[in-house]
């Protein structure tokens, strides 16, 4: 870690900007573009800063940037972007993709994206994502070079995997089976969470109307006029307060739904496997196919019906000569199907040796991290509600000296 790309430069998504241009298609279109900042840690500066590079990416290049990412390191968690439009949010909060408060979550999102990368100690050392940060022009022509998609697994052939791999590894079996739960039982928090700012919402806004009635009886007393505007005024405070505070909370939500996305990540990581696994079963079942049929030609014997086997009953059977050549053709193969077993194996184990590797690195960063926002989240809660009792403990006060 004392190696990676988070040590040496400062990374941050500073600004978002809203911009109107033309698409592949040439239609006009509005999207949101986001300025990353970017300066070298000088360890020896003399207390002088290294200057700030900065460029603008749009959301469609971070995707880009991901997707590569995650075709070229199969076997790492690669961290997810921040969601491209809301969702599991309370119903006073807008769900619209370009509303200001949104983009700037969204922002400090792609801010932790590309930190986490940065901190990865493999990810970090990829020549791609440093020219993501640090090359503006002609980035894209980049990573298309590289070629990536031409390797992409497509989801018919993973899907195909799932279900024909006979002999499934089961540390990866059961990490799949984890990650859905896991992604059900943070969607349900989420859901929960959304239903509870919503009524939290109203208690607040109800406290309003407190303050209002009791500015409206302040009116007609005399004696207990001053005490009723006081206490009506600490109940309107209350009742305002909320909107900042759940715009708080949503930034602990987003904690919570970056692991909500790291769940399909971890799958992402499982289908890989699945893939290396049943291309590995089907190059033995071609292997241990071609050496039977160059037993049968040796021996002359066949042991299981076949058309050619029908075809030489019927026209006769092959040339001494003929069978030769065909045992020499079958026996190349046979070398080669041996020797491409072996590669095929070999890249499995290494596959299944950085995969877990990465896996129990990513275990040991949720644990820490869930913790936190779960803390984070009770603290936030507590405060709400010592700040309730306060509101009531200064109107008890004005009620008092009236």
């Amino acid at each position: 870690m004392e190696d990676c790309l988070a040590k040496k430069m400062e990374i941050t998504v500073s600004e978002a900007e809203k911009r109107t241009g033309r698409n592949a298609v040439n239609m006009q279109e509005t999207y949101t573009a986001y300025l990353i900042e970017t300066r070298a840690v000088e360890s020896h500066s003399e207390g002088q800063c290294a200057p700030v590079d900065s460029l603008w990416r749009r959301y469609s290049e971070f995707e880009l940037l991901r997707n590569y990412l995650s075709v070229t390191y199969p076997h790492i968690v690669v961290p997810p972007l921040p969601e491209k439009r809301a969702d599991f949010v309370w119903h006073k909060l807008s769900a619209d993709n370009m509303d200001p408060d949104f983009v700037e979550r969204r922002r400090i999102g792609l801010e932790n994206f590309l930190l986490r990368v940065a901190s990865h100690p493999v990810l970090c050392q990829d020549k791609i994502f440093f020219s993501f940060l640090t090359q503006e022009g002609g980035w894209k022509e980049m990573v298309n070079e590289t070629g990536f998609q031409l390797k992409a697994d497509s989801r018919l052939k993973a899907l195909n995997a799932t279900f024909r791999v006979k002999n499934p590894d089961k540390r990866f079996t059961e990490l799949k089976h984890y990650s859905d739960e896991l992604q059900s039982v943070i969607s349900h928090l989420l859901r929960v969470r959304a239903r509870v700012a919503d009524r939290l919402y109203g208690v607040y806004k109800v406290h309003g109307n407190y303050g209002r009635v009791f500015s409206e009886w302040s009116a007609i007393e005399k004696e207990m006029g001053d005490g009723l505007q006081s206490a009506g005024h600490h109940m309107d405070v209350y009742a305002a307060s909320i909107d900042d505070i759940l715009e708080e909370e949503e930034h602990y939500a987003d904690q919570l739904k970056e692991y909500l996305f790291y769940a399909e990540a971890l799958r992402a990581v499982c289908r890989k496997h699945e893939l290396m696994q049943y291309d590995l079963e089907m190059a033995a079942q071609d292997l241990t196919s071609k050496k039977q049929q160059c037993e049968e030609l040796a021996t002359g014997t066949v042991r299981t019906f076949s058309l050619k086997g029908m075809t030489s009953k019927f026209f006769g059977q092959e040339t001494p000569e003929q069978r030769e050549a065909k045992i020499k053709v079958l026996e190349e193969q046979i070398q080669e199907g041996e020797e491409q077993l072996k590669s095929k194996n070999l890249e499995g184990r290494d596959f299944v040796k950085s995969a877990w590797a990465d896996i129990e690195r990513f275990k040991e960063q949720k644990n820490h991290d869930l913790k936190e926002a779960l803390i984070s989240y009770a603290v936030m809660q507590i405060s709400m509600c010592k700040k309730g009792i306060q509101v009531w403990t200064n109107a008890k006060e004005c009620f008092s000296k009236m």
